[in-house]
């Protein structure tokens, strides 16, 4: 007898839904995790985060850092109850293996909490996000993607591309405002 075994599979347990919608941002508390080599999702990250205390929101940054190891534990429950306070979590940047890596397991983490989620990554990377958030057990974890190559793009050209991501970005994020309905329209 002879088995074949399909590394395509899905898992029994997978979550094809994509979780909660972000809804009004108004009074929401938002968890936006950035890391420490992309220097181009720190400039998204900040054009976006003027744009969602606009609405009314609350930003909090926390930059992954060492991940293994005692730094690694400490970063892993300073994430967690940075997400325990937060009422949504935006994780990036997918731009690399490793990186693609940790922004999934770190969006995983997020939407496991019951809280809003949604991940960034470059076009590049597009494919391997979907594939770890599938191979995740959550195949239908939000994505929002920017173009690759990012960051070798000058700051102001990046700034105008994060402007021209946010209202698409509202919209995948299941976000109800002002900007994401006139995006919708």
């Amino acid at each position: 007898m002879t088995i074949i075994l399909d590394p395509t599979a899905s898992l029994v347990h997978d979550l094809a839904e994509p979780g909660p919608d972000a809804g009004v941002l108004r009074g929401k508390k938002i968890a936006i995790r950035i890391d420490m080599l992309w220097r181009s999702w720190d400039w998204v990250s900040e054009i976006w985060a003027e744009g969602l205390r606009a609405e009314g929101a609350e930003v909090t940054f926390w930059r992954s850092c060492g991940r293994t190891g005692r730094e690694g534990e400490q970063a892993e429950r300073d994430y967690g109850a940075l997400l325990a306070q937060s009422d949504m979590a935006i994780v990036g940047l997918g731009n690399c293996g490793s990186c693609t890596s940790w922004t999934i397991a770190d969006a995983l983490t997020a939407a496991a909490a019951g809280i809003p989620t949604i991940a960034v990554a470059t076009a590049h990377f597009e494919g391997l996000a979907h594939n770890l958030a599938k191979r995740g057990g959550r195949s239908g974890l939000r994505f929002h993607i920017l173009p690759y190559p990012l960051d070798i793009l000058p700051k102001e050209q990046v700034h105008d591309i994060a402007r021209n991501h946010y209202r698409s970005f509202l919209r995948n994020f299941g976000v109800r405002s002002r900007l994401a309905e006139q995006s919708a329209a």
